[in-house]
């Protein structure tokens, strides 16, 4: 079929802006607009004795929610006359604690509003925290900060809820009652709102982008993100030298970068990046694990200031020492048969202290020759915990018996040196030694851990080439290829695209991994443990594997139900069922 072009008319149709463009229109957006009274300022301290909340959506109120509510408190007198809320009336009012989750149902998915809402939002935070619920982390708009945005001094010199009303004349005046304040506010919301528009403000991304405590500067950033895929990736902020400022990953790169320059951005440290970025580079990923294993690989490359994992990307070991009376050896680089990785110091030294109450290692650093050693023995002979070898005491035949042991629990091969001390954990429980009882226990169980992830991260190290694949979520089916634990290749088949032909093709175009040292073989213990973490995941499937993937059966992973009961601080101490 042939156009035909008219003189004036553009030969190209006006691009049509995305939604993630558009953002999320304000007609299209449901607000819940609050409002508490209670018995004084501080929310620590202080009790609700009513609250009344409206949701409105497109202009139109589509519910309301209004409770007096019990504070379990005196309400003083200055308070009861500012609101009319009596003792008698909050009598036999429902307490917050039933009350709150009602609330919280109310308003869930939705962007709170409040009049002045540090007041009203603190008070709330502080409900869930007594309570026990996770504060949800909503958009929140104060009308108070966007009055002052939107009006002039001279227009409204004050932005109390009462003056508001009164200037856009509001039928319901606020009288200190929450469900009438809450109303209210909704009427001086449409009335800003209205204003906004004229000004380029359309969509909630903007409005959150309009408010006070986001700076010019930063508004002014945002087109750093114009250019940006709606696609998973990994995005750099580099600043005016080219340097790498900040690395992150996002499922859609265009809408997480957005957020940057938007009043959601509340981290003092990331503004303090965004201030100083002079632009943005991307790499586009075929999925969410390319993602992870791209930021890990630019984060250890780069070792940006403003990412806090590039400063704790080291990674602890314990390893036994080459000598006649081997002992544990806290270590910075893996070697054949350690034990880890663990995060901190700290915590190698912990797994140290609950191995060698597993095993009788020797607890010193001395160095102690095969034969003619003529120290002076140490606390732990008289203990039991040591048949010092360091005074001749004990032949390095015997020794290498508790080194067998050390290996085959670290390997994987046997946990009968656990059994060992779960079983004192019961003597010392018997004996009423409660408190090093728990101690103990504690360690063991954190040992366990550590045992038990170095095992899983080795066994997937150990692998030659693993191909996994995971749906989705649109029919059809992620692909990443694993090389000794390291991500290799990654790729898509899209619904309706033959799977195995993308497979032979990213097998065909994946790394070459060369293995190295270590029970990781040389892999970097972060990527290896994103790439098990992935593969793990229910739904994901093994499309080929050059060798038997498994833990070890005799591994520390068949005493997870014994480290449940310990983490849960139950009084069991017994060694049951393993």
């Amino acid at each position: 079929m042939s156009g035909v072009t008219v003189p004036g008319m553009p030969t190209t149709p006006p691009a049509q802006l995305s939604f993630d463009e558009l953002g999320t229109p304000l007609r299209e957006t449901t607000f819940v607009v609050f409002d508490l009274e209670t018995t004084g300022p501080r929310a620590a301290e202080d009790g609700i004795t009513e609250i009344g909340a409206v949701k409105v959506r497109g202009g139109r109120v589509i519910g309301e929610f209004g409770t007096l509510v019990d504070p379990e408190r005196g309400i003083p007198p200055q308070i009861v006359a500012l609101t009319g809320i009596t003792q008698n009336m909050v009598t036999g009012a429902p307490v917050l604690a039933s009350v709150l989750p009602a609330f919280l149902e109310f308003a869930e998915g939705a962007v709170l509003v409040a009049h002045n809402s540090g007041f009203d939002v603190g008070f709330m935070k502080a409900a869930c925290e007594r309570h026990g619920y996770a504060w949800p982390k909503p958009p929140v708009v104060c009308t108070v900060k966007l009055a002052r945005r939107v009006l002039s001094r001279e227009e409204a010199p004050s932005c109390k809820l009462s003056a508001l009303s009164a200037l856009f004349g509001v039928p319901e005046a606020p009288n200190h009652r929450a469900l009438v304040d809450a109303r209210a506010t909704v009427e001086v919301l449409h009335r800003l709102l209205e204003r906004v528009g004229s000004v380029g403000v359309h969509s909630l991304e903007e409005l959150l982008a309009y408010l006070p405590d986001v700076s010019p500067q930063q508004r002014r950033k945002r087109s750093l993100a114009a250019d940006l895929p709606s696609a998973p990736g990994v995005y750099l902020f580099r600043g005016p030298s080219e340097e790498v400022l900040y690395v992150g990953t996002a499922s859609d790169l265009r809408r997480r970068v957005r957020q940057y320059f938007t009043a959601s951005e509340t981290r003092h440290r990331l503004r303090e990046m965004v201030a100083l970025a002079v632009r943005v580079d991307w790499v586009e990923c075929a999925h969410p694990l390319e993602a992870q294993v791209r930021e890990l690989r630019l984060i250890a490359a780069h070792r940006p200031a403003y990412n806090r994992r590039s400063k704790n990307t080291a990674s602890w070991w314990l390893a036994l020492t080459d000598e006649a009376f081997p002992r544990l050896s806290v270590v910075r680089t893996a070697r054949e048969g350690a034990l880890g990785p663990f995060p901190t110091r700290r915590a190698a030294d912990a797994a140290a202290e609950a191995l060698l109450e597993a095993v009788p290692l020797r607890a010193c650093a001395q160095r102690i020759p095969a034969r003619g050693a003529s120290g002076t023995p140490c606390a732990l002979l008289e203990m039991g915990r040591c048949k010092a070898p360091c005074a001749g005491l004990q032949e390095v035949d015997d020794y290498a018996d508790a080194v067998a042991r050390a290996r085959a629990l670290i390997a994987g091969e046997s946990t009968e040196a656990l059994g060992g001390a779960a079983a004192r954990l019961g003597e010392l429980a018997l004996e009423e030694r409660f408190e090093e009882a728990a101690l103990r226990r504690d360690r063991l169980a954190g040992l366990v851990r550590a045992l038990d992830r170095g095992q899983r991260l080795a066994a997937l190290a150990a692998v030659e080439e693993l191909v996994a694949a995971r749906p989705d979520g649109a029919g059809g089916w992620w692909f990443a290829v694993v090389r000794h634990g390291r991500l290799a290749s990654a790729g898509v088949a899209p619904r309706g695209v033959p799977p195995m032909p993308v497979v032979d093709a990213l097998v065909a175009s994946a790394e070459t991994v060369l293995p190295g040292a270590g029970p990781l073989l040389g892999g970097s213990a972060e990527e290896v443990g994103v790439v098990l973490r992935w593969v793990e995941q229910p739904g994901t499937r093994m499309v080929s594997c050059s060798r038997p993937w498994a833990a070890p059966a005799w591994g520390a992973g068949s005493w997870r139900t014994w480290v449940g009961v310990a983490e849960a601080g139950r009084d069991q101490y017994r060694f049951e069922g393993h």
